[in-house]
């Protein structure tokens, strides 16, 4: 089917953007003839998107991972909550350390001693600040619930034997410098621990620790997964990013519907930065690659009034299924679009439309509808 090297992209957007990914997936294989997800020339993951880009590398079928998310009794990858929201011990116990140390230190400051001048006062409250947890939660049991699954489907750790290539993106905390899990120098690198050191987000979760170096995500650098597809010779990439901010009127809060991000409140706000940041230069890394003629992007994403669907809990089975279908729908609709207009990506590639009797339902089988 395709003559064009073909990548797929999966930037990071938590666990609501894992589940928008793999229903527009599910729908790029329903609405062309002969794409299989699983068969593609390159993957490159970043945060949430790793483990979606790991699970497709290994030639394992995007439909079945729409029907697991879809059903909560399917046991196929049955990740809770748990597995992800676990407090750092570890660092925390590190941070009442010290902060006990920089409390004996400021107990003696004061011992014996006229009163210390305000800029004392802050040297001491420095202490506490170094105290501070490095993250506040740790991704080992996601690491251990990951592991588990590769186990139980035949998914190898090395990158050298699975069937694709794959990459993962994260950056090393001490350096600043982009690590390319899975190329030269970092392919010994279990691939869940990439995954997990892809996903770590300051503050919220603790760098990961590989060997003698600490990495965290990738943030708004991960755009540089173009380029990255680009260099390894993709002709056509296929980006599916979840992150676009939210243009709602009306905000799902716990109190109630309000008219703001704002009242969504702290998480949300820098939620929503994040979003801005990451969209704005992703659109400007695509323009870039296109007006270059280096390559095709073909750029799947949510409609910005859909966003609304990504502030509900993922632990929601609703909120999983009204996911799972939006970016099934959307993207079959985006898709259909596309192929008719004879779009520049979807020409390069070789896309064409499912012939009509081999269409599916309009949803993949267990999807409803």
């Amino acid at each position: 089917m395709t003559r064009s090297k073909i990548a797929l992209c999966l930037p990071g957007g938590g666990a609501t953007g894992a589940m928008y990914q793999i229903g527009a997936l599910a729908a790029l294989e329903h609405a062309i003839e002969g794409f299989d997800a699983t068969a593609l020339d390159l993957y490159v993951g970043a945060s949430s998107g790793a483990s979606v880009a790991a699970t497709l590398a290994a030639g394992r079928p995007i439909e079945r991972m729409y029907r697991a998310f879809l059903d909560p009794a399917d046991a196929y990858f049955p990740l809770e909550r748990r597995h992800v929201l676990q407090t750092d011990g570890a660092e925390w116990r590190r941070t009442v350390t010290t902060a006990l140390g920089a409390l004996a230190h400021g107990a003696r400051s004061f011992v014996g001693r006229p009163p210390l001048s305000p800029a004392e006062l802050w040297e001491e409250l420095d202490r506490f600040n170094d105290s501070l947890p490095a993250g506040v939660l740790s991704l080992e049991a996601y690491e251990r619930f990951l592991d588990g699954f590769f186990v139980r489907r035949g998914i190898p750790q090395a990158f050298s034997k699975l069937p694709r290539p794959l990459r993962i993106l994260a950056h090393d905390l001490d350096s600043g410098e982009k690590a390319l899990f899975g190329a030269p120098g970092l392919e010994h690198v279990p691939i869940t621990r990439a995954c997990i050191a892809s996903m770590a987000v300051p503050p919220f979760f603790s760098p990961v620790r590989i060997g003698d170096r600490h990495y965290i995500d990738a943030g708004a650098a991960q755009v540089s997964m173009l380029e990255l597809a680009i260099d390894a010779g993709a002709e056509v990439v296929v980006v599916v990013n979840p992150m676009v901010p939210v243009n709602v009127s009306r905000v799902p809060t716990g109190h109630g519907r309000r008219s703001s991000v704002r009242d969504k409140g702290l998480l949300w706000v820098a939620n929503q930065a994040i979003r801005i940041s990451l969209h704005t230069l992703l659109r400007e890394a695509v323009a870039r690659v296109t007006r270059g003629g280096r390559a095709e992007v073909l750029l799947l994403e949510p409609d910005a009034a859909d966003g609304i669907l990504f502030m509900y809990s993922p632990a929601s089975f609703a909120a999983r299924r009204n996911l799972l279908e939006s970016g099934y729908k959307t993207t079959r609709a985006r898709v259909a679009r596309l192929l008719e207009e004879q779009a520049p990506a979807v020409t390069r590639a070789g896309f064409v439309p499912r012939a009509r009797e081999s269409q599916p339902r309009s949803h993949p089988p267990g999807a409803g509808g």
